[in-house]
């Protein structure tokens, strides 16, 4: 039996998006972030020792997996059946294992950190909070905002050229970008000039899976198409 060990507002959305794509049964766990930290729970650690969701466990070969990349590769190796993937030897697999790696190694470092200095002014002490707010300013002007446009501009470029990341059919890699592009719309204007990318939130968030997977999983903020 699959669990889903699902925190809210994370990156285990995606996962239970492609558990509904591919008609899978399965379990949620559901856990709350601490209302102060927005961090997990600790008592996720009992499941992995990160502590990080998505934690998919599988009765089945008695697996415990983390990273959303990892866990979606494992199902749809295991449970795919070709679904879900380009086929292999051809120029959309391998754009298809660029996105799914890209999704968390290059794209989503500059948006944690738009978020870290977003906030971090407010986590100081009050008599130093000046100071802090324009340390965090001019670190998001000079390098953290010139990154994450660039990065948003790449994938309207991309999209721009396909319809899907890996090409003209939907794939595991469009469900892997998605938490990036949602973030992004939400916290940096992803969508603000940019209909290529506008229009790729709007057909996933149209797709009857993943409006499953949002009524399993329960209130996700980043499912909305505008940012500002």
């Amino acid at each position: 039996m699959i669990t889903v060990h699902h925190l809210d507002n994370s990156r285990s959305q995606r996962i239970l998006w492609l558990l509904e794509e591919l008609a899978l049964s399965y379990d949620i766990q559901f856990y709350k972030r601490d209302p102060k930290t927005m961090m997990a729970p600790k008592f996720l650690q009992a499941i992995h020792p990160l502590g990080k969701a998505p934690i998919l466990t599988d009765t089945d070969g008695n697996v415990t997996l983390a990273e959303s990349g990892a866990i979606i590769e494992y199902l749809i190796n295991k449970y795919g059946n070709g679904r879900l993937v380009p086929l292999h030897d051809t120029p959309a697999y391998i754009r298809f294992v660029y996105w799914l790696h890209y999704a968390e190694g290059s794209a989503m470092p500059p948006l944690l950190l738009k978020l870290i200095f977003g906030t971090l002014p407010k986590q100081v002490p009050f008599p130093i909070r000046p100071f802090a707010f324009l340390i965090a300013k001019g670190v998001q002007t000079q390098l953290v905002n010139p990154q994450v446009k660039l990065h948003m501009d790449y994938w309207e470029h991309s999209l721009s050229e396909n319809e899907w990341f890996a090409g003209n059919d939907f794939t595991a890699a469009d469900i892997q970008m998605s938490f990036p592009l949602e973030v992004a719309a939400a916290r940096a204007g992803a969508t603000n000039g940019r209909p290529h990318v506008e229009a790729f939130l709007h057909r996933i968030h149209s797709r009857p899976a993943y409006q499953r997977a949002l009524q399993r999983g329960g209130a996700y903020a980043y499912a909305k198409e505008k940012g500002s």
